[in-house]
């Protein structure tokens, strides 16, 4: 029950915040600001008062990092991932592994015969097919 009362109030918060930062006017919009000016809002000096949509989004910018650390533990108190907690299908059962059929046995290989690795036969030398693909099989230039 309170974690679902913290993903609501977090969720009213990220909207609020939003909408609060949004609203306001940037510090120092002008062009003068682009190049240090703009007058009373200084990095030193007074910056004036602060107004409702700056106190709105501190209170809501703390609000939402409390939201976000509360989320965070109760999470983290649960445990496990979220895979282990999901259950799975009727239909995924362990299939049996069938035995596989079995091969004919291969024929040793003679020592004076050349057969390639692949168990495929050599193609003789007069075939007509050419064993390097990037030259031409008539030998021009």
């Amino acid at each position: 029950m309170l974690e679902i009362l913290l993903y609501v109030v977090h969720a009213i918060v990220c909207l609020v915040l939003i909408l609060v930062v949004l609203l306001q006017s940037g510090k120092a919009a002008d062009l003068a600001g682009a190049f240090g000016g703009g007058g009373s809002q200084t990095a030193l000096g007074s910056r004036g008062a602060a107004t409702v949509l700056s106190k709105a989004t501190s209170v809501c910018a703390i609000v939402f990092m409390l939201s976000s650390l509360g989320l965070a533990i109760l999470g983290s108190r649960r445990g496990g991932t979220v895979l282990e907690q999901v259950p799975l299908p009727a239909s995924a059962s362990p299939v049996e592994a069938a035995p596989a059929p079995a091969a004919a046995p291969a024929a040793p290989a003679q020592e004076g015969s050349a057969a390639p690795a692949g168990g495929g036969a050599a193609a003789p030398a007069g075939s007509g097919q050419n064993p390097a693909p990037d030259k031409p099989a008539g030998g021009g230039q």
